[in-house]
Protein backbone atom coordinates (compact mmCIF):
# COMPACT_ATOMS: atom_id res chain seq x y z
CA UNK A 1 0.00 0.00 0.00
CA UNK A 2 1.22 3.36 -1.01
CA UNK A 3 2.80 5.45 1.76
CA UNK A 4 0.17 8.50 1.70
CA UNK A 5 -2.54 6.21 1.24
CA UNK A 6 -1.60 4.24 4.38
CA UNK A 7 -1.23 7.69 6.47
CA UNK A 8 -4.79 8.69 5.44
CA UNK A 9 -6.11 5.30 6.49
CA UNK A 10 -4.60 5.96 10.07
CA UNK A 11 -5.90 9.65 9.74
CA UNK A 12 -8.94 8.18 10.03
CA UNK A 13 -8.80 5.85 12.28
CA UNK A 14 -7.18 8.87 14.76
CA UNK A 15 -9.99 10.59 14.54
CA UNK A 16 -12.31 7.80 16.57
CA UNK A 17 -9.36 7.46 19.19
CA UNK A 18 -10.04 7.75 22.72
CA UNK A 19 -7.05 9.64 24.65
CA UNK A 20 -5.71 7.38 26.95
CA UNK A 21 -3.21 10.53 28.39
CA UNK A 22 -4.06 13.89 29.23
CA UNK A 23 -2.12 16.12 27.30
CA UNK A 24 -4.39 19.30 27.29
CA UNK A 25 -1.90 20.90 29.53
CA UNK A 26 1.28 20.58 26.85
CA UNK A 27 -0.87 21.45 24.25
CA UNK A 28 -2.13 24.76 25.65
CA UNK A 29 1.46 25.80 25.99
CA UNK A 30 2.61 24.44 22.83
CA UNK A 31 -0.50 26.89 21.12
CA UNK A 32 0.23 29.81 23.22
CA UNK A 33 4.29 29.26 22.43
CA UNK A 34 3.13 29.22 18.74
CA UNK A 35 1.29 32.58 19.12
CA UNK A 36 4.19 34.44 21.20
CA UNK A 37 6.45 33.63 18.64
CA UNK A 38 3.96 34.98 15.59
CA UNK A 39 3.87 37.95 16.84
CA UNK A 40 7.22 38.32 15.05
CA UNK A 41 8.59 35.37 13.21
CA UNK A 42 6.41 34.60 10.33
CA UNK A 43 6.52 31.23 8.76
CA UNK A 44 9.37 29.11 10.00
CA UNK A 45 6.24 26.90 11.55
CA UNK A 46 8.62 23.92 10.88
CA UNK A 47 11.90 25.45 12.67
CA UNK A 48 9.42 26.83 15.58
CA UNK A 49 8.11 23.02 15.70
CA UNK A 50 11.22 21.35 16.23
CA UNK A 51 12.82 23.25 18.59
CA UNK A 52 9.72 23.03 20.79
CA UNK A 53 10.49 19.01 20.56
CA UNK A 54 13.74 19.31 21.45
CA UNK A 55 13.01 21.05 24.50
CA UNK A 56 10.87 18.00 25.32
CA UNK A 57 12.78 15.75 24.18
CA UNK A 58 16.26 16.99 26.04
CA UNK A 59 17.84 17.24 22.88
CA UNK A 60 20.34 20.16 21.13
CA UNK A 61 19.53 21.49 17.93
CA UNK A 62 21.68 22.74 14.92
CA UNK A 63 19.83 25.35 13.00
CA UNK A 64 22.19 25.71 9.39
CA UNK A 65 20.46 28.79 6.95
CA UNK A 66 21.51 31.78 5.49
CA UNK A 67 22.26 35.15 7.24
CA UNK A 68 19.13 36.84 7.79
CA UNK A 69 16.62 34.26 8.36
CA UNK A 70 16.04 34.39 11.46
CA UNK A 71 18.00 31.71 13.15
CA UNK A 72 19.24 34.04 16.06
CA UNK A 73 16.12 35.92 16.88
CA UNK A 74 13.87 32.57 16.90
CA UNK A 75 16.58 31.22 19.23
CA UNK A 76 16.81 34.56 21.74
CA UNK A 77 12.25 33.98 21.69
CA UNK A 78 12.79 30.48 22.83
CA UNK A 79 14.71 31.58 25.54
CA UNK A 80 12.28 34.54 26.18
CA UNK A 81 9.38 32.47 26.45
CA UNK A 82 10.97 30.00 28.96
CA UNK A 83 10.87 31.54 32.34
CA UNK A 84 14.66 30.49 32.70
CA UNK A 85 18.40 31.24 32.18
CA UNK A 86 19.78 32.38 28.99
CA UNK A 87 23.34 32.72 27.30
CA UNK A 88 24.76 33.76 23.71
CA UNK A 89 27.93 32.87 23.22
CA UNK A 90 29.91 34.00 19.82
CA UNK A 91 32.48 31.58 18.40
CA UNK A 92 35.06 32.38 16.45
CA UNK A 93 38.67 30.96 15.81
CA UNK A 94 40.44 32.54 18.42
CA UNK A 95 37.86 31.23 21.43
CA UNK A 96 39.74 29.19 23.76
CA UNK A 97 37.87 26.35 25.73
CA UNK A 98 37.84 28.18 28.94
CA UNK A 99 36.29 31.20 27.27
CA UNK A 100 33.30 28.50 26.94
CA UNK A 101 33.31 26.68 30.02
CA UNK A 102 35.19 28.57 33.11
CA UNK A 103 38.77 28.35 34.32
CA UNK A 104 39.80 28.47 37.97
CA UNK A 105 41.52 32.05 39.41
CA UNK A 106 43.65 32.49 41.87
CA UNK A 107 42.08 33.90 44.83
CA UNK A 108 45.06 36.43 47.13
CA UNK A 109 42.71 36.41 49.95
CA UNK A 110 41.98 32.64 50.67
CA UNK A 111 45.51 31.65 48.68
CA UNK A 112 43.40 29.32 46.72
CA UNK A 113 41.92 28.66 43.60
CA UNK A 114 38.46 29.59 42.84
CA UNK A 115 36.22 28.17 39.40
CA UNK A 116 35.30 31.18 37.55
CA UNK A 117 32.01 29.60 35.62
CA UNK A 118 31.98 30.75 31.98
CA UNK A 119 29.36 31.19 29.74
CA UNK A 120 28.26 27.55 29.38
CA UNK A 121 26.55 27.28 32.89
CA UNK A 122 23.35 28.51 31.82
CA UNK A 123 19.83 26.78 30.77
CA UNK A 124 19.59 27.75 27.24
CA UNK A 125 22.63 28.54 25.27
CA UNK A 126 22.84 30.13 21.76
CA UNK A 127 25.87 29.43 20.17
CA UNK A 128 26.35 31.72 17.19
CA UNK A 129 28.19 30.28 13.80
CA UNK A 130 29.62 27.49 15.74
CA UNK A 131 31.59 26.37 12.85
CA UNK A 132 33.78 28.89 13.55
CA UNK A 133 35.78 27.69 16.21
CA UNK A 134 38.31 25.36 15.85
CA UNK A 135 38.53 21.53 16.81
CA UNK A 136 40.11 22.52 20.36
CA UNK A 137 37.33 24.35 21.35
CA UNK A 138 34.36 22.11 19.81
CA UNK A 139 35.73 19.66 21.59
CA UNK A 140 34.95 21.59 25.25
CA UNK A 141 31.24 21.23 24.19
CA UNK A 142 31.87 16.74 24.09
CA UNK A 143 31.15 16.38 27.58
CA UNK A 144 28.67 19.27 28.68
CA UNK A 145 26.51 18.51 25.56
CA UNK A 146 26.05 14.67 26.38
CA UNK A 147 26.42 14.26 29.89
CA UNK A 148 25.16 17.51 31.00
CA UNK A 149 28.11 18.37 33.36
CA UNK A 150 31.74 19.84 32.77
CA UNK A 151 34.96 18.55 34.61
CA UNK A 152 37.57 21.03 35.06
CA UNK A 153 41.00 20.33 37.36
CA UNK A 154 39.65 17.21 38.28
CA UNK A 155 35.87 18.39 39.88
CA UNK A 156 32.56 18.04 38.16
CA UNK A 157 30.10 20.68 37.88
CA UNK A 158 26.45 19.43 36.91
CA UNK A 159 24.53 21.82 34.57
CA UNK A 160 21.17 23.03 35.83
CA UNK A 161 17.97 21.85 34.72
CA UNK A 162 16.94 22.32 31.60
CA UNK A 163 20.14 22.65 29.76
CA UNK A 164 19.52 22.89 25.91
CA UNK A 165 22.21 24.02 23.24
CA UNK A 166 20.81 25.87 20.23
CA UNK A 167 23.89 26.62 17.55
CA UNK A 168 23.29 28.13 14.13
CA UNK A 169 25.59 27.84 11.11
CA UNK A 170 25.85 29.33 7.75
CA UNK A 171 26.13 26.90 4.84
CA UNK A 172 27.45 29.28 2.31
CA UNK A 173 30.54 31.13 4.16
CA UNK A 174 33.62 28.82 4.00
CA UNK A 175 36.33 30.81 4.77
CA UNK A 176 37.39 31.36 8.40
CA UNK A 177 35.27 28.20 9.06
CA UNK A 178 36.19 24.43 10.71
CA UNK A 179 33.97 21.22 9.91
CA UNK A 180 32.44 19.86 12.80
CA UNK A 181 33.61 16.55 14.09
CA UNK A 182 30.97 13.80 13.51
CA UNK A 183 31.22 12.85 17.57
CA UNK A 184 29.85 16.43 17.72
CA UNK A 185 27.21 16.38 15.21
CA UNK A 186 25.87 13.28 16.29
CA UNK A 187 25.27 15.12 19.98
CA UNK A 188 22.50 17.27 18.35
CA UNK A 189 18.95 16.00 18.12
CA UNK A 190 18.57 17.97 14.81
CA UNK A 191 19.52 19.90 11.94
CA UNK A 192 17.33 22.23 10.83
CA UNK A 193 17.83 23.64 7.49
CA UNK A 194 16.52 26.63 7.36
CA UNK A 195 15.21 28.36 3.76
CA UNK A 196 14.06 31.68 2.32
CA UNK A 197 10.54 32.66 3.21
CA UNK A 198 8.04 33.11 0.45
CA UNK A 199 6.53 35.91 -1.27
CA UNK A 200 3.53 36.21 0.92
CA UNK A 201 5.72 35.92 4.51
CA UNK A 202 8.28 38.29 3.30
CA UNK A 203 5.80 41.11 2.47
CA UNK A 204 3.87 40.21 6.40
CA UNK A 205 7.53 41.00 7.63
CA UNK A 206 8.17 44.15 6.21
CA UNK A 207 4.70 45.29 7.25
CA UNK A 208 4.75 43.99 10.72
CA UNK A 209 8.63 44.92 11.50
CA UNK A 210 8.81 48.47 9.72
CA UNK A 211 8.00 50.73 12.69
CA UNK A 212 9.90 48.70 15.52
CA UNK A 213 13.24 47.46 16.41
CA UNK A 214 13.85 43.67 17.03
CA UNK A 215 14.70 45.01 20.67
CA UNK A 216 11.16 46.74 20.77
CA UNK A 217 9.53 43.73 20.00
CA UNK A 218 11.00 41.60 21.94
CA UNK A 219 10.44 43.28 24.93
CA UNK A 220 6.76 42.13 23.83
CA UNK A 221 7.25 38.72 24.43
CA UNK A 222 6.46 37.35 27.65
CA UNK A 223 7.69 34.56 29.49
CA UNK A 224 4.86 31.73 29.20
CA UNK A 225 6.56 28.65 30.73
CA UNK A 226 8.50 27.63 33.93
CA UNK A 227 11.34 24.59 34.80
CA UNK A 228 8.98 22.87 36.27
CA UNK A 229 6.48 22.82 33.48
CA UNK A 230 8.31 22.02 31.05
CA UNK A 231 9.81 18.46 33.43
CA UNK A 232 5.80 17.94 33.67
CA UNK A 233 5.74 18.06 29.86
CA UNK A 234 8.74 16.11 29.36
CA UNK A 235 7.32 13.28 31.71
CA UNK A 236 4.17 13.40 29.57
CA UNK A 237 6.03 12.78 26.43
CA UNK A 238 7.43 9.86 27.31
CA UNK A 239 4.24 8.39 28.56
CA UNK A 240 3.36 8.80 24.69
CA UNK A 241 2.40 5.64 23.52
CA UNK A 242 4.54 3.70 20.55
CA UNK A 243 3.44 0.41 18.99
CA UNK A 244 6.71 -2.25 18.41
CA UNK A 245 6.10 -2.30 14.69
CA UNK A 246 6.90 1.06 14.93
CA UNK A 247 10.09 0.62 16.77
CA UNK A 248 10.97 -1.94 14.43
CA UNK A 249 10.11 0.29 11.47
CA UNK A 250 12.79 3.35 13.39
CA UNK A 251 15.16 0.34 13.18
CA UNK A 252 14.83 -0.58 9.71
CA UNK A 253 14.97 3.04 8.29
CA UNK A 254 18.43 3.57 10.64
CA UNK A 255 19.44 0.33 9.44
CA UNK A 256 18.90 1.15 6.37
CA UNK A 257 21.80 3.88 5.97
CA UNK A 258 24.38 1.34 7.39
CA UNK A 259 24.22 -1.01 4.48
CA UNK A 260 23.62 1.50 1.68
CA UNK A 261 26.05 2.29 -1.03
CA UNK A 262 25.81 5.53 -1.54
CA UNK A 263 26.83 6.20 2.26
CA UNK A 264 30.39 6.41 3.38
CA UNK A 265 29.35 6.68 7.50
CA UNK A 266 25.30 5.51 8.34
CA UNK A 267 23.70 6.38 11.62
CA UNK A 268 24.37 4.88 15.10
CA UNK A 269 21.64 3.30 17.92
CA UNK A 270 22.04 7.17 19.35
CA UNK A 271 19.96 8.46 16.15
CA UNK A 272 17.78 5.18 16.64
CA UNK A 273 16.41 6.46 19.98
CA UNK A 274 16.55 10.34 18.69
CA UNK A 275 13.87 9.35 16.24
CA UNK A 276 11.96 7.44 19.02
CA UNK A 277 12.05 10.16 21.29
CA UNK A 278 10.96 13.15 18.59
CA UNK A 279 8.63 11.03 17.55
CA UNK A 280 6.52 11.01 20.85
CA UNK A 281 7.19 14.76 20.85
CA UNK A 282 5.92 15.03 17.60
CA UNK A 283 2.90 13.24 18.17
CA UNK A 284 2.34 15.49 21.55
CA UNK A 285 1.99 18.57 19.68
CA UNK A 286 0.04 17.21 17.15
CA UNK A 287 -2.66 16.46 20.14
CA UNK A 288 -2.25 12.57 20.39
CA UNK A 289 -0.68 10.36 23.00
CA UNK A 290 0.17 7.43 20.11
CA UNK A 291 3.19 7.51 17.83
CA UNK A 292 1.93 7.16 14.46
CA UNK A 293 4.16 6.21 10.84
CA UNK A 294 3.85 9.76 10.09
CA UNK A 295 5.91 11.51 13.31
CA UNK A 296 8.14 8.58 12.29
CA UNK A 297 8.81 9.88 8.96
CA UNK A 298 8.80 13.40 9.43
CA UNK A 299 11.40 13.34 12.16
CA UNK A 300 13.87 10.70 10.22
CA UNK A 301 14.91 13.59 8.19
CA UNK A 302 16.02 16.41 10.42
CA UNK A 303 17.28 13.28 12.98
CA UNK A 304 19.56 11.69 10.00
CA UNK A 305 20.77 14.49 7.73
CA UNK A 306 23.79 15.35 9.86
CA UNK A 307 24.34 11.96 10.76
CA UNK A 308 25.54 10.38 7.55
CA UNK A 309 28.29 11.06 5.24
CA UNK A 310 27.75 10.30 1.87
CA UNK A 311 30.05 8.78 -0.69
CA UNK A 312 32.12 11.30 -2.56
CA UNK A 313 30.37 9.56 -6.05
CA UNK A 314 26.87 10.59 -5.20
CA UNK A 315 28.10 14.44 -3.82
CA UNK A 316 29.37 14.52 -7.39
CA UNK A 317 26.35 13.52 -8.76
CA UNK A 318 24.28 16.51 -7.08
CA UNK A 319 22.70 13.64 -4.53
CA UNK A 320 21.66 15.39 -1.08
CA UNK A 321 21.21 13.46 2.13
CA UNK A 322 17.71 14.34 2.50
CA UNK A 323 17.09 12.76 -0.41
CA UNK A 324 18.78 10.00 0.26
CA UNK A 325 17.08 9.52 3.65
CA UNK A 326 13.60 9.93 1.96
CA UNK A 327 14.46 7.18 -0.47
CA UNK A 328 15.66 4.67 2.60
CA UNK A 329 12.26 5.30 3.65
CA UNK A 330 10.15 4.88 0.67
CA UNK A 331 12.15 1.33 0.21
CA UNK A 332 10.71 -0.08 3.65
CA UNK A 333 7.29 -1.00 4.26
CA UNK A 334 4.81 1.42 6.43
CA UNK A 335 3.62 -0.29 9.32
CA UNK A 336 -0.43 -0.41 9.82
Amino acid sequence: MPVLKSLKIIRMEENSYEQRIDISPLNSAVIGIRNEIGKIIVGQNEMIDLLLIGLLCDGHVLIEGVPGVAKTLTAKLMAKIIHTGFSRIQFTPDLMPSDVLGTSVFNPKNAEFEFRRGPIFSNIILIDEINRAPAKTQSALFEVMEERQVTIDGITHLMDFPFLVIATQNPIEQEGTYRLPEAQLDRFLFKIVVGYPTIEEEVNILLNQQSASQNILLDQVTPLITSAQIANFRSITNEVIIDPKLVEFIANIVHGTRNNTALYLGASPRASLAILRSSKAHAAIQGRDFVSPEDIIRMAVPVLRHRIILNPEKEMEGITADELINDIISNIEVPR
